[in-house]
């Protein structure tokens, strides 16, 4: 039969589990999400929901980080190229949904820093761990577009809508130990214990009644899918936001490493 993982290049493939896929983001610069990486990380959804060998899969970044974020060529391309941007609004999409909608839980393990696409499904995942030093950050104002991706539509729910929208609109990083306090994550540890938690959470699942624990999430997840209009928004306010002027000025910050001067605001 043949490989369904075997066409990805950005991210690698092992079972801790006979009934775990772990999937580790890897492409050698801090795991950034670029062209590649992206559409990966909305196709494995559906290989992970059909793969009948699986109960369970696990997302991690290979090394000492679990995602550094969006690419700056990526976002160089969506600020300047139309299809490039609805390529990648379409893939944003279909990985917020594809995790959703995944009829296998999914464990994160996040370190180091998590931003960006793998952000996204680091927080969406059914349960989610990181060492209590990870940098988790919403990045999108810094750079100069709306909050989308994930944000609208989990972030309220887990955290509650204050604390969403001080982090949301303010870019302020989160540590790990903070998430886990304020409900952002489900659990913090020490850095040595993030893959032995992970595998131990993982195992538990998959070795439970597999219809029980799926047709749950199932269940549960339409508290995500109630927000699906909401998440759509503010997905497409950031996609619109892609060929303005703001991000001109945030890109061009990152990349000279300054504090971005932005221009002043439109009537809206």
């Amino acid at each position: 039969m043949t490989d369904p993982y075997a066409r990805y290049t950005r991210l690698k493939f092992d079972k801790p589990h006979p009934k775990v896929l772990r999937i580790t983001m890897d492409n050698g610069r801090m795991n950034t999400a670029d062209e590649a990486m992206h559409a990966e990380l909305a196709d494995i959804w559906r290989d992970v929901d059909r793969d009948e060998s699986i109960n369970v899969a696990i997302l991690a970044g290979a090394g000492k980080v679990f995602s550094a974020g969006g690419d700056f060529n990526m976002i160089k391309n969506a600020t300047e190229d139309f299809n490039a941007r609805a390529r990648q609004w379409k893939e944003a999409r279909e990985m917020v949904y594809g995790v959703i909608n995944c009829n296998k839980p999914v464990v994160s393990a996040m370190r180091g820093v998590a931003v960006g696409a793998g952000l996204v499904c680091g927080i969406l995942a059914d349960v989610s761990i990181a060492t209590k030093d990870c940098r988790i950050i919403d990045g999108h104002t810094r750079l100069g577009v709306a909050a989308g991706d994930h944000a609208a539509i989990v972030w309220p729910l887990l955290c509650g809508l204050a604390k969403a929208k001080y982090y949301l609109l303010t870019c302020d990083q989160l540590l790990g130990e903070e998430a886990e306090r304020i409900g952002l994550i489900t659990f913090a540890v020490d850095d040595d214990q993030l893959e032995a938690k992970s595998i131990e959470v993982a195992t538990k699942l998959a070795e439970g009644a597999q219809s029980a624990i799926r047709w749950t999430k199932n269940s549960l997840n339409n508290w995500l899918r109630a927000m699906g209009p909401t998440f759509d928004a503010s997905l497409a306010l950031e996609f619109f936001g892609f060929g303005g002027p703001d991000v001109k000025e945030g890109l061009a910050s990152h990349l000279e490493k300054r504090k971005p001067n932005f221009p002043p605001g439109p009537p809206i």
